[in-house]
C-alpha cells in the first residue's frame, strides 16, 4: 500500500516521489491528470483504426508486454473469474507471467515514469476481476523499491 500524504497522493516509500498512476476501462472518458494511457490488454481493439484509439478513449499506447498471455485470456475465458478459487489462481498466474524479463522490466519501467509523469493502464474490462488492479499493484510495489 502506498504511502500517501495530504491530498491523498501516492508516494514511494522510500524516495518520497509522487506515485502519478492511475487505472480505467477502455472507452473511459478521459480524466484530468491521468496523463498518458496505456492499454495493457493482450489483444489491440478490433473494429478501430489505430490512429482512432487516442480520439475514442481507448488508450495512447498499446503494451501487451504486461497483459496476461493468450493461454491465461484463454484460460480465464473457460472460468468463472466470479469465483474467489479460481480469481486467486488468476492473479497467482497472472504474477508468475510478470516475473519474465520482458515484463518485470517494463513494470520496473512503468514505476520509474509514474515517479515522473503521469500514467494509466487499461483494459477492456468494466469489472473489479480485472489483471489491470494486480499489475497497478505489481508496478506500485516496484516503485517502493527504489
Amino acid at each position: 500500500m502506498p504511502n500517501l500524504r495530504p491530498g491523498g497522493r501516492p508516494r514511494d516509500r522510500k524516495s518520497g516521489a509522487r506515485l502519478q498512476l492511475s487505472t480505467y476501462a477502455y472507452r473511459d472518458k478521459r480524466r484530468r491528470g491521468e496523463g498518458l494511457r496505456l492499454g495493457c490488454a493482450r489483444y489491440p481493439v478490433r473494429g478501430v483504426r489505430k490512429s482512432r484509439y487516442a480520439a475514442e478513449d481507448i488508450m495512447d499506447v498499446w503494451l501487451p508486454t504486461v497483459a496476461p498471455s493468450r493461454e491465461l485470456v484463454q484460460w480465464a475465458r473457460r472460468h468463472d473469474l466470479e469465483d474467489p478459487k479460481v480469481w486467486n489462481t488468476y492473479l497467482r498466474r497472472y504474477r508468475g507471467e510478470m516475473k519474465s524479463t520482458n515484463a518485470r522490466q517494463t513494470i520496473e519501467t512503468l514505476a520509474r515514469l509514474a515517479q515522473r509523469t503521469a500514467i494509466s493502464i487499461g483494459c477492456y474490462c468494466h469489472s473489479p476481476h480485472c489483471h489491470r488492479f494486480e499489475l497497478e499493484r505489481l508496478i506500485r510495489a516496484a516503485a517502493a523499491e527504489h
